[in-house]
């Protein structure tokens, strides 16, 4: 299983603070559960951003991060302050 977490926006747009994925051998990468969860289609689409961040097992990360069955992988969008 990967363990899946939603923040701000993403989690408001897609009504969920996370989910659990069945571990897939297809998931070699961030980007690839990525691309799983953006093939839903619809609001889904938000997690296709420019400016997406990602962090695997509570630590920053970029999208060619691999995976592995157990991590846990978060999505948020960028924060800016002033």
């Amino acid at each position: 299983m990967i363990s899946i977490q939603y923040y701000a926006r993403y989690r408001e747009t897609l009504g969920t603070d996370g989910e659990r994925l069945p571990w897939d051998t297809t998931f070699a990468s961030v980007d690839d559960v990525r691309r799983h969860l953006l093939a839903r289609g619809d609001d889904w689409a938000v997690l296709g951003e420019q400016s997406l961040m990602c962090a695997r097992n509570q630590e920053l990360c970029g999208l060619d991060e691999p995976v592995s069955d157990g991590d846990e992988v978060a999505f948020f969008p960028t924060v800016t302050g002033g």
